[in-house]
């Protein structure tokens, strides 16, 4: 499930097969863009801000977001794909490389000038450089009465988290994700967690939350309804608070170890 760390992992691939290069062939395939041709730009880098991911040349950026499909890949050129074409969003090519960008979610060719504004929105991005705790809390905080796990996934709260984080970040917290955040005790300490969670993944393959990895190991409560819990052997429970635009806001908790 694409989140904060899998985007910042996809930025960094597409950085190192892209950034310095000139785009021989451009093809958007959204009506919306379909007539755009970025031919003859070089890419200046390819950064991720939160679940967003910016390919930035001088005058143009290239925003994308993964949602719940999306995926990008980068191949030599005349390799097979490893998808079908009639997924592809977007296909860039340059002399050594080409980006193609699976079920995109969203994407868009912006001016340089408006990017700034398309990402307004989002609150501060737990795996860049404008990560500020203080403002992160002070976001959640004005959401006292919205549940924690909502307020969570919030993007505009803070930039990155998805539902595994939440639900882990809840349960090593000890805290049910359906607990308004006005009743959550130390959210500078919530905050603080799930940084650190998303930092020691941001490089991994596999997201680990339990300091084990090993396949059916990795998590504590995400995805294991009915499952022991590792801690006490209660049976996990699932929920579902509603949906985000992004995403569904479903729930994983263990009714002994979160209160």
């Amino acid at each position: 499930m694409p989140e904060g760390d899998t985007v910042f992992r996809a930025a960094a691939r597409l950085h190192a097969a892209l950034a310095g290069a000139e785009f021989l062939r451009t093809d958007f395939r959204v009506p919306r863009f379909a007539t755009a041709d970025l031919a003859g730009e070089r890419v200046d880098e390819v950064v991720a801000r939160g679940k967003h991911l910016l390919i930035r040349t001088p005058r143009w950026s290239i925003h994308s977001h993964l949602k719940m499909e999306g995926e990008w890949r980068v191949v030599a050129p005349g390799e097979r794909w490893p998808k079908p074409a009639h997924l592809a969003r977007v296909v860039l090519e340059t002399a050594d490389a080409t980006a193609i960008g699976f079920e995109l979610g969203l994407l868009e060719v912006l001016a340089r000038a408006d990017e700034a504004a398309a990402l307004e929105h989002l609150g501060p991005d737990l795996l860049g450089p404008d990560w500020s705790a203080d403002e992160a809390v002070r976001r959640l905080a004005a959401s006292s009465e919205t549940p924690v796990a909502v307020a969570l996934l919030d993007q505009r709260n803070l930039a990155g988290l998805g539902n595994v984080y939440v639900n882990e970040l809840c349960f090593l917290r000890g805290i049910r994700p359906q607990r308004t955040v006005a009743s959550v005790p130390d959210l500078p300490a919530v905050v603080a967690l799930g940084r650190r969670l998303i930092v020691a993944n941001r490089d991994r393959a596999a997201r680990v939350t339990t300091g084990v990895d090993r396949r059916g190991r990795r998590l504590w409560v995400y995805g294991r309804a009915g499952e022991a819990c590792r801690r006490c052997g209660t049976r996990i429970e699932r929920g579902d608070l509603g949906r985000t635009d992004l995403e569904e806001r479903v729930t994983f908790w263990c009714p002994s170890c979160q209160l």
